[in-house]
């Protein structure tokens, strides 16, 4: 009996140690981005149209951010500030690199660390998929920035399917994994989706990062056959081809986070969900409703996008948060839930959300953000937001009562408009010029405006 009693203790010994162990035992982060999705374009975010039940239960069980942003209106910037928790322009990244393996220049500088190279430090793994759009040359690889698992394409955008690999054109380069191209899969959205799946089953015993790129629904959209037909009652054929890809991406992430669920890790998980920036309407059929003006524009259509925070257990289901919060808050949120320092080497613009989806602080997290897209230039704070166009008088909204932008009241609030461009000129004066010639101006909706020959 002695016998019994002792083995009975080292068991309840062992299973209160394995206890305490899954109960301190840090966080995963999985950030998944769409590419232009349309504000409107989203289960829970109103749409009849397309529906999105994995990313709607997704929203259930976290909270939907109203006034969730991204710092500029095109992918590639965003994405620099994302992966850095610093407005992109601090470092000179305000514009969408050429794909150009031999170009040194076009990409993020290699003087920004990036969030995956700080949970190295922090003992996490990482892993990257989908696109990168953050430099083509060898040293702006993801592989030399932090990430140990990579799956994905280099460039800006990519052809879906049946297409015929060619490595000097960009939406046809290399599908690699860990830097060696892949055969082109059937479908490249489902595709990352598997590939989040497996990381996620591989990495259950290790804290992990995971930043899942989709390139979906950027055009050009090229769902199945088979998805596409659960969509023909949409008579534009861009809008039910984008609604299809829609589709297909929320299948995606549904086997993502299946497999959180399935591996017992969901509720020590947590999930941010974003667009890259507003949606460019015509050109993929997206929808902003009831937003102004589309993606390139510093309109509320083209930097507000659908925001999802998640932890099962930690943040309350099932909210809204109509706060104004930003994509570069996921850095120092992501560090904040591993226990990692924040950096202190530069001005980060970061903000850790955390204590404010929990409750134990009040206000907004941030006093005011800024967008700056070449000479087109705008500030939030509060309901207030200012908008300044090149050769144009400064427009004034207050986003409480006019979140479509419609009526300029500069003319009956000249003080406010004068702070608010104070401020924002004060900001401006932080920023440095762009240190790569990127393609240009993007004109609002259309694509990159060609300064050297190449396929866009």
């Amino acid at each position: 009996m002695k016998i019994i009693s002792r083995m009975m203790t080292v068991v309840v010994l062992l299973m209160s140690s394995l206890a305490m162990a899954a109960e301190t035992r840090r966080p995963n982060v999985l950030l998944i981005v769409s590419d232009d999705q349309g504000y409107a374009d989203a289960g829970f975010q109103g749409s009849k149209e397309i529906p999105t039940p994995h990313l709607d239960r997704l929203a259930k069980s976290g909270v939907r951010f109203t006034s969730g942003y991204v710092t500029h209106p095109f992918c590639s910037p965003t994405r620099a500030g994302l992966m850095t928790g610093r407005y992109q322009q601090r470092f000179g990244h305000e514009r969408n690199p050429f794909y150009d393996p031999s170009d040194h220049t076009e990409g993020l500088p290699t003087s920004e660390t990036l969030l995956p190279a700080h949970l190295v430090r922090a003992g996490y793994a990482t892993g990257w998929i989908g696109k990168w759009h953050l430099g083509a040359a060898p040293e702006f690889a993801p592989s030399k920035r932090g990430f140990q698992e990579t799956f994905g394409f280099i460039g800006g955008g990519h052809k879906f399917r049946e297409w015929k690999t060619n490595a000097v054109v960009e939406y046809t380069v290399p599908v690699e994994r860990n830097g060696v191209a892949v055969e082109p899969p059937e479908h490249l959205t489902t595709a990352l989706g598997q590939e989040a799946a497996a990381f996620v089953r591989r990495h259950q015993s290790e804290p992990w990062f995971l930043y899942v790129a989709f390139n979906a629904p950027h055009s050009p959209n090229e769902p199945t056959p088979e998805r596409l037909a659960r969509f023909a009652s949409i008579a534009d054929p861009k809008r039910r081809a984008y609604a299809a890809q829609m589709s297909l991406m929320d299948d995606a992430i549904g086997e993502a986070l299946g497999a959180l669920r399935e591996s017992g890790q969901a509720e020590r998980t947590l999930v941010f969900f974003c667009s890259d920036n507003g949606g460019p309407l015509g050109p993929n059929g997206s929808v902003n409703t009831p937003l102004r003006e589309k993606k390139g524009t510093v309109y509320e259509g083209g930097v507000r996008v659908p925001f999802l925070v998640a932890w099962p257990g930690k943040i309350a289901a099932g909210g809204t948060d109509d706060r104004p919060v930003s994509s570069i808050d996921v850095f120092a949120t992501a560090l904040a839930a591993a226990g990692a320092p924040m950096p202190t080497d530069k001005k980060y613009d970061s903000v850790n959300l955390l204590p404010y989806l929990t409750g134990e602080k009040n206000g907004a997290p941030h006093e005011r953000l800024f967008w700056r897209n070449g000479q087109l230039r705008a500030v939030r704070e509060g309901r207030w937001k200012l908008v300044h166009l090149p050769k144009q008088a400064p427009e004034l909204y207050d986003l409480s009562i006019d979140i479509a932008e419609t009526t300029d009241l500069a003319a009956k609030h000249p003080a406010e408009a004068a702070r608010l461009g104070a401020a924002l000129d004060a900001w401006e004066r932080e920023l440095i010029e762009p240190v790569f010639a990127g393609l240009g101006a993007e004109r609002p909706g259309q694509p990159n405006r060609k300064t050297k020959k190449q396929k866009q």
